[in-house]
């Protein structure tokens, strides 16, 4: 016979205090678990999103980021006279020679520097990312000392307001602008043009060439064509795995350091639920005797007590996951170890993380429930009765 699963209800219900503590501390666990769960799919949505499949981002060959990444003039034209660029109106390539640098800027409200990547761009540039949106002011004139910042840039720096002016390379530039590139990772830079930026800087050499592919796949024939060109230094990614590879060092510290205190905080929390279930145990010695009196096995009475074990995972969990999804309405910034620029990014809840952390909190109960159900199950019934 098996025990009715209501019973195992009823049980946690008449110890309201002690189940919701212990489910509690489950839920505590889970919130962990699953905010870092979040910040890892946010750092990953924030840089992926930054990208278009369509587009391919040429880099030199072994730079990790932009930044490390230098194209010489000669190399940007012989890439814009490939087959696989899209041609605009006009008959114009939709590429974009693109020098990015790090700067320095002060935070609002402290002292606190931080790097942000200054973005030399062109019309193309604006082009071929249709997410940027401008929501204040307006886009700078090219050849001018004008610039735009992204929303997270303007929010977090000194002097990075519309209206407002920040001095690096020499020189002075005023903001016209404040633009969103919809929670992507273009809204933790600044934009201007490019060619004053490289006077600025003394540049006479590109970081990057963008460009939207003629026929999307065509690239990986092109990608194979310039890698192995003995006449050029550079390789080709589609900008959503450019992007994507940019997350890939941060992402890896947040999941292994979030797996680490989830491992850390889930012991507690099992001790507490195998202490719960050994105290129901202790305190139901006699109920436990006359249930196998009455014919119900020793497997029926180790899953009644599993199943209180696991619904009082199962409410943790619940509790673990309503609370972490009130991490949406925050972002963070922190530094991007491939860029080694600041990023700003959101807490991001998917069904998998939902998924995951319901069997996260399932394991818990599992695993705390087991040995006192395995007690409750092993206990003679003679020597369970006369304990009444």
């Amino acid at each position: 016979m098996k025990i009715p699963y209501l019973y195992s209800y009823r049980n946690l219900w008449a110890r309201k205090l002690t189940t919701l503590l212990t489910a509690g501390g489950m839920g505590l666990v889970v919130f962990v678990f699953a905010a870092v769960l979040m910040l890892d799919a946010g750092l990953q949505k924030t840089l992926v999103d930054t990208g278009s499949y369509d587009n391919a981002v040429v880099t030199r060959r072994g730079a990790e980021s932009e930044v490390q990444s230098i194209i010489d003039r000669q190399q940007a034209a012989y890439i814009e006279a490939q087959p696989e660029v899209a041609l605009g109106e006009g008959g114009r390539a939709m590429l974009s020679k693109e020098c990015v640098v790090l700067i320095s800027l002060i935070k609002r409200g402290s002292e606190t520097p931080a790097n942000v990547i200054i973005r030399g761009t062109s019309a193309n540039g604006l082009a071929l990312r249709p997410q940027l949106k401008m929501i204040a002011g307006r886009m700078f004139r090219p050849g001018s000392n004008e610039i735009v910042a992204g929303r997270s840039v303007a929010e977090r720096f000194n002097k990075a307001g519309l209206g407002e002016a920040i001095r690096f390379g020499g020189r002075e530039w005023v903001v016209v602008g404040i633009f969103d590139a919809g929670k992507s990772g273009f809204d933790s830079e600044v934009w201007g043009d490019v060619d004053q930026l490289m006077q600025a800087f003394r540049r006479s050499v590109y970081s990057s060439v963008i460009f939207k592919l003629a026929n999307s796949d065509a690239f990986d024939g092109f990608a194979e064509r310039i890698r192995s060109d003995p006449r050029l230094t550079v390789d080709s990614k589609r900008e959503t795995r450019y992007y994507a590879d940019q997350s890939e060092k941060l992402s890896a510290f947040i999941r292994y350091l979030g797996l680490v205190l989830s491992a850390i905080f889930s012991v507690g929390a099992m001790i507490g639920a195998m202490i719960t279930m050994f105290a129901a145990v202790a305190n139901r010695v006699s109920e436990i005797g006359a249930l196998r009196a009455l014919g119900f096995q020793r497997g029926a009475i180790l899953i009644a007590f599993l199943v209180e074990s696991l619904l009082l995972a199962i409410v943790g969990g619940v509790v673990g996951l309503i609370a972490a999804s009130f991490m949406q309405f925050f972002s963070i910034s922190t530094i991007n170890f491939q860029s080694f620029a600041e990023l700003a990014f959101s807490f991001t809840l998917t069904p998998g993380i939902i998924v995951r952390s319901l069997i996260f909190a399932l394991v818990m109960g599992l695993i705390g429930g087991l040995l006192p159900a395995i007690s409750a199950a092993r206990m003679n019934i003679v020597d369970a009765l006369r304990a009444a």
